[in-house]
């Protein structure tokens, strides 16, 4: 259920459904911020090419939100900017939200 009204992700059991707005080849890997009104603004420095960039999101998704890169599912988006990815039990959420 998203907290806040946040619509860029929710919760399936002890999974993590993120909607990601994705830039490739920044010149560094973060949170860029909210990005419309259901996604969330990632760059990455890899550039979209033989997924790359996908294999990049992946493991810079794992490392901010504590888990293994198998944790780390791209559920569609393949070949475009916008991305569903799965996070299975989150240790950490290093995005702000406000959850009071």
């Amino acid at each position: 259920m998203p907290v806040d009204g946040a619509k860029w992700f929710n919760w399936d059991d002890d999974r993590l459904i993120l909607n990601l707005q994705i830039q490739p080849r920044s010149s560094r890997d973060e949170f860029a911020g909210p990005y419309g009104e259901d996604s969330y603004k990632v760059r990455i420095t890899a550039p979209p090419v033989d997924g790359k960039a996908n294999k990049h999101l992946c493991k810079f998704i794992a490392k901010a939100f504590g888990v293994a890169n198998s944790n780390v599912t791209l559920l569609s988006g393949q070949t475009g900017r916008k991305k569903r990815l799965q996070v299975v039990s989150p240790q950490k959420f290093p995005l702000p939200v406000n959850i009071t």
